[in-house]
């Protein structure tokens, strides 16, 4: 294969709908920050998820600094974090120089353990230093569970930024996620199952709060007439011609999410019948996943499963795969942070990352490139 027919874990993807919004951009010279499709991407998009308001932003880790910023979150405060996720959920509680503190997986959606969340909780309320937030990663598509999440948080007190970034158009029990917590964060990479080249989105029911978040998003200028500025601001604001791209993916992100899960259906059916120990990431009874990536586990006692040298094979094939995320307690960066487990003798993060395995799942995919995929992964495991 050529590198013109790669088949990539997750790439870009245009509708032909974009074109549009760009073209309305060029024709009214709105191309710099702000603008038309701004203002309307943000309707959209809150029309979308149910949430009262929506700000557009540079990229998804925006997103999660603000809502920090927003929660009064400073030097030294603690901040609970899931662990296994991509570090953009954990890198902006450093910028507040708040201490991060990971959590672990449950099985069952491999997303945030309530098991784990209620100990570390405990243990901070004791020590006389409950988090001043939680920050729940919505993994490959799928929401956490949050009616356990949030009644421990509710208990103690400590609102919850929903890190959605990887699950928009997710549902949980009739909710769209990222429309759970107190704030919710999208990412528009990529990568994602809509992008807008770079950007990311927050969302509450909290208008006042958003009114503030696009204030210190754009540079927190005072509202006088030349240029004055009392607080910190940040260059945060996502460009009108970028806006645009994204109001023509929202409109065919449902076509996008059945695609998404059709890619899965297709893989789930070919390896139905692989020997016991590869296991799919498990879609939960609470609501409906994204399946943004499709993502698996295979257990070490298989042959040839060694997921280093099944990405290595793969790669030199021209397909592209990865592995799980490497969580955060294990990252050289976050290896003095404290990390609270699902159970003892469980820690379903690290067990993962070691067994883990995301395989192409790009919507621009063709079922016989799928089908190239499908047969190089059983070559290898048989």
């Amino acid at each position: 294969m050529t590198e013109r027919n790669r088949i990539y874990l997750a790439s870009p993807h245009m509708s032909g709908l974009e074109q549009q919004y760009i073209n309305e951009a060029f024709n009214s010279n709105w191309v710099a920050p702000l603008g038309p499709n701004v203002d309307a991407f943000e309707q959209e998009f809150s029309d979308y998820v149910g949430s009262a308001g929506a700000v557009a932003l540079s990229s998804g880790t925006a997103a999660i600094h603000l809502a920090l910023i927003l929660l009064n979150v400073q030097e030294e405060d603690i901040v609970f974090c899931s662990s296994l996720t991509f570090v953009a959920s954990a890198n902006p509680i450093l910028y507040q120089k708040a201490t991060p503190v990971f959590i672990d997986s449950e099985p069952g959606s491999w997303n945030m353990s309530s098991l784990a969340l209620e100990r570390a909780m405990k243990a901070y309320a004791d020590k006389g230093k409950k988090p001043k937030a939680v920050i729940v990663v919505n993994l490959y598509g799928q929401s956490a569970d949050y009616d356990s999440l949030k009644k421990i948080c509710d208990e103690y007190d400590v609102p919850i930024i929903e890190d959605a970034a990887e699950s928009l158009g997710a549902t949980y029990k009739g909710r769209m996620s990222g429309t759970i917590g107190k704030f919710g964060i999208y990412s528009f990479n990529g990568n994602k199952i809509i992008t807008t080249s770079g950007g990311g989105m927050l969302v509450s029911d909290d208008v006042e709060s958003l009114t503030k978040a696009r204030f210190l998003a754009t540079q927190a200028k005072d509202k006088v007439l030349h240029y004055q500025h009392s607080h910190v601001g940040f260059n945060y604001r996502l460009s009108n011609v970028l806006a645009g791209i994204g109001r023509g993916q929202l409109r065919v992100l449902d076509e996008r999410i059945e695609q998404k899960r059709s890619i899965y259906y297709r893989y789930h059916q070919a390896f139905s019948d692989t020997a016991t120990g590869i296991q799919f990431m498990p879609e939960t009874s609470y609501g409906k996943s994204t399946r943004w990536l499709t993502a698996l586990s295979i257990e070490s006692h298989l042959p040839n499963t060694k997921i280093s040298d099944i990405i290595n094979y793969l790669e030199c094939l021209n397909i592209e795969s990865r592995n799980v995320w490497k969580p955060m307690h294990l990252q050289p960066l976050f290896k003095e942070c404290e990390y609270f487990v699902h159970e003892e003798n469980q820690d379903v993060s690290q067990f993962l990352f070691n067994t883990g395995l995301c395989v192409p799942s790009g919507t621009n995919m063709s079922e016989e490139e799928q089908e190239q995929v499908i047969r190089h992964l059983k070559d290898i495991l048989n």
